[in-house]
């Protein structure tokens, strides 16, 4: 679900995106500013969290979510040259700078190479499978799980996570079971998931969830819808995001 609200389209045309208190620039990488990033840098849990990383960083929006909502040092990854570039950039201008650092590395080399732990780990990640790919091969690399196959992303993220940490995804939600049944494989257990739809009474777009290994409570499960009937945000989407948008 990569769309824009109506309130906020006409940013679109601009080479960044300007947040309450720090700007994304998105002219260097494939994936713009959208609301699958927003939504999950706004509604996973940071409590507790000292150390994160984000995989497959892009411009570096999720990152610097998370590092106006929590003091945690942030590790950003992703193996496209111009994603890390545009996140360094954003990272270095904003008020957050020395908590971000950024690698040019593949999750599957990060967490061979690195013994480093985590508290929490984010990815908004490619999710296209055997999909027609378009020319743009910057476009490709962000969009489809060529080179991040899911169960790959689970197996690294297991890796690199303290005991009680979290792994937090948003993935379109026709790819919910596949998702479950992946965790589980990899000894994940639900904590919460949420079924995003973007008007009332529509199909789940989207499903945000989260991740620990440790099977403590049975997971809480919850919807949210981003508009009303008449294209204006809802009271749940404005109070998720109303430490972010501009116009909120």
């Amino acid at each position: 679900m990569y769309f824009c609200p109506l309130q906020l389209a006409k940013n679109m045309p601009n080479p960044y995106f300007k947040f309450k208190q720090f700007t994304i620039w998105h002219n260097l990488c494939a994936m713009k500013v959208g609301t699958d990033g927003t939504l999950l840098g706004a509604w996973v849990s940071c409590r507790n969290c000292r150390t994160a990383l984000d995989i497959g960083c892009g411009s570096g929006l999720i990152t610097l979510m998370l590092a106006q909502r929590c003091q945690a040092q942030i590790d950003a990854i992703d193996i496209d040259e111009g994603a890390v570039a545009q996140t360094r950039i954003n990272a270095q201008n904003s008020p957050f700078a020395e908590r971000i650092t950024v690698w040019h590395e593949s999750l599957q080399e990060f967490s061979k190479r690195h013994a480093k732990s985590y508290d929490l780990i984010v990815s908004n990640p490619p999710y296209f499978i055997d999909s027609l790919k378009c020319p743009n091969q910057q476009r490709n690399t962000a969009r489809h799980t060529d080179t991040l196959p899911l169960h790959e992303l689970l197996e690294g993220s297991r890796r690199l996570l303290t005991p009680l940490g979290h792994l937090a995804l948003i993935l379109p939600y026709d790819q919910r079971q596949n998702l479950l049944d992946a965790a589980g494989q990899q000894g994940f257990y639900l904590c919460k998931e949420t079924a995003v739809r973007s008007i009332p009474n529509a199909a789940p777009k989207r499903i945000l969830a989260d991740f620990s290994m440790e099977n403590t409570a049975v997971p809480l499960s919850n919807q949210l819808t981003i508009e009303q009937a008449d294209h204006q945000f809802t009271d749940e989407f404005r109070e998720l995001a109303k430490d972010f948008y501009l116009k909120l």
